[in-house]
């Protein structure tokens, strides 16, 4: 990664209360192309709120989030929008749609970017197999083991090939080898695709596959962010 690579992703002064809770009081970060980004932080010290500014659930009370230079949009429809196209989203407990079979759920973001089907499935598979798990192409997430539907969340997560990933407590939900060939999925993936990855993590283990630390403490980011 050239060091004058201009950021991809930016949190700048950003607020967010929630009633009196001052979940976070002017955090920045700034996130460049390719990196990999661990934020780390105690429990309740707003790491999750600021990945959740950063995806665009979440609408910040003061303070920017940029994309390629440009704020988030306003309207909730073109949020979703962006992040199907460049910001691949993956949640502690995969948030997979239950009635629907890995290989429907990893094509949902193609297929609501009006991607024909058939290629849209297509890029499914590939994805699934990429991860590992194209032997439960067919199975509902009911029927996975958590490993494989985490896994599965990745590939949907990847399937549009984003230009940032945001990760919140991947591997959170699951054992510690089911966690481990998870990270290894995720990390393998973002360095074939270029992607930059930001992760959120209370695990030191996770937290040090990352190429750059940023703490989070009591709603603001420090200033002693560590490359490693």
């Amino acid at each position: 990664m050239p060091p004058q690579a201009e950021p991809v992703l930016v949190a700048a002064g950003v607020h967010k209360h929630y009633g009196q809770t001052r979940a976070l009081q002017g955090a920045d970060l700034e996130v460049r192309p390719g990196e990999l980004v661990a934020v780390t932080g105690p429990s309740g010290s707003g790491k999750s709120t600021l990945l959740h500014c950063l995806a665009g659930l979440v609408t910040p009370d003061g303070g920017r989030i940029l994309y390629e230079g440009t704020p988030l949009p306003a309207d909730s429809d073109d949020r979703a929008r962006l992040r199907r196209r460049h910001l691949g989203l993956v949640l502690q407990f995969g948030q997979l749609v239950p009635e629907l079979t890995a290989l429907e759920n990893v094509a949902i973001p193609l297929l609501l970017e009006r991607v024909d089907r058939d290629a849209a499935a297509d890029r499914a598979r590939v994805w699934l197999a990429r991860l590992g798990v194209e032997d439960v192409t067919d199975q509902r997430p009911g029927a996975m083991s958590g490993g494989q539907a985490q896994r599965v969340a990745i590939a949907r997560a990847l399937v549009a090939e984003p230009r940032v990933v945001l990760a919140d407590e991947p591997t959170g939900a699951l054992d510690t080898v089911s966690g481990e060939q998870a990270m290894d999925a995720l990390v393998g993936a973002v360095r074939e695709t270029g992607a930059a990855l930001v992760l959120v993590t209370h695990d030191n283990r996770v937290a040090a596959v990352a190429e750059r630390e940023v703490t989070v403490v009591d709603g603001r980011t420090n200033a002693w962010a560590s490359e490693r």
